[in-house]
């Protein structure tokens, strides 16, 4: 018998084109994609929570990855269309199996923790995406989870896979009142080592991480997946003092860190400026970096060796950078 070798992608790129090879409606506003190496290589794993970026002409954002990271032959998205949005979700609810996209390779700030005795997973609207992917691991690698999932009657994306999976450790709510109830009960109701994590819009995610730290849930045990890197106050001014190049610049509030480069003629390859992508990752020398990306783990975060400078800042009034 003659074995037949299965083409596996570098780990080490920072994106690559892939194709949609389907497309599917999960409700009359949320389209689900998956996107696939067109020669079939197995793609990059990645860890539950993980995210890509989409870049499309109408520009670049980040999606929550609905799959299993292991040895994944496609990556797997769903996307809301957004009527007030910048035109990016209906660009993507405009394609159609057969077109290609550029696509990063996945991150993830929104993974288990491997300590957890038990996962805690709460999601709203579209923000069960990351959690559809920490029930499939869950189930995978056998960890105890329980899930609570709040939607509008007749908007639940990725219902049916969330009720198959989670079975009885699945509590569903559809108005905001039994929504809150369900997760006072629950915060005081977990195992001690739980850890928690919720996805959903910027209110939802406040009022859930608020109650939490009321009823005492220490601030490691709190994990929290934003849609995208949100709108951000502009920021302290601060010095950027390039080593290699001998030039200081001011970067004042509400300019980016990139956009201040770029205007002294200093190129910085960059992708989303939106923190998601890594494409615009410079080197630290010195200084305290006010991280704002999506990108970069909080292992790499608390290094202090790098910056996105599309979105990050200065804690202090200056930053040595290697360039």
């Amino acid at each position: 018998m003659t074995a037949t070798a299965v083409a596996v992608r570098p780990r080490n790129y920072k994106q690559f084109t892939l194709e949609v090879t389907s497309v599917a409606e999960e409700t009359p506003l949320i389209k689900s994609f998956a996107f696939a190496d067109p020669d079939g290589a197995t793609l990059p794993g990645f860890v539950p929570g993980s995210h890509i970026a989409v870049e499309l002409a109408t520009g670049t954002n980040a999606y929550s990855l609905t799959g299993s990271g292991l040895n994944p032959s496609a990556y797997t998205i769903s996307v809301l269309r957004r009527a007030d949005g910048a035109g990016g979700s209906a660009a993507m609810h405009a394609l159609r199996a057969g077109d290609t996209v550029t696509v990063s390779r996945p991150r993830s700030a929104f993974a288990p923790a491997a300590t957890a005795r038990h996962h805690l997973l709460i999601a709203a609207g579209i923000g069960i995406t990351p959690v559809l992917s920490h029930v499939l691991a869950a189930k995978e690698w056998n960890r105890s989870f329980s899930v609570i999932y709040s939607y509008r009657p007749g908007a639940g994306s990725h219902l049916n896979d969330v009720r198959a999976l989670a079975g009885s450790s699945l509590w569903e709510c559809t108005d905001r009142p039994r929504t809150l109830a369900t997760i006072d009960d629950a915060l005081l109701n977990q195992p001690i080592g739980t850890h928690l994590y919720v996805c959903g819009p910027a209110g939802f995610m406040e009022a859930v991480l608020s109650r939490a730290g009321e009823q005492g849930w220490p601030a490691d045990r709190l994990h929290f997946e934003p849609f995208g890197s949100a709108e951000q106050d502009p920021g302290k001014p601060f010095t950027a003092r390039l080593v290699r190049s001998g030039k200081s610049l001011a970067v004042p509030p509400g300019q980016s860190l990139l956009e201040t480069l770029d205007a002294a003629g200093i190129a910085v390859p960059n992708m989303c400026r939106k923190g998601v992508c890594g494409e615009c990752a410079i080197p630290v020398l010195k200084g305290i970096v006010e991280h704002r990306d999506l990108y970069l783990t909080d292992e790499e975060k608390a290094a202090n060796d790098t910056a996105m400078c599309c979105v990050s800042r200065a804690q202090d009034d200056e930053l040595e950078l290697d360039l």
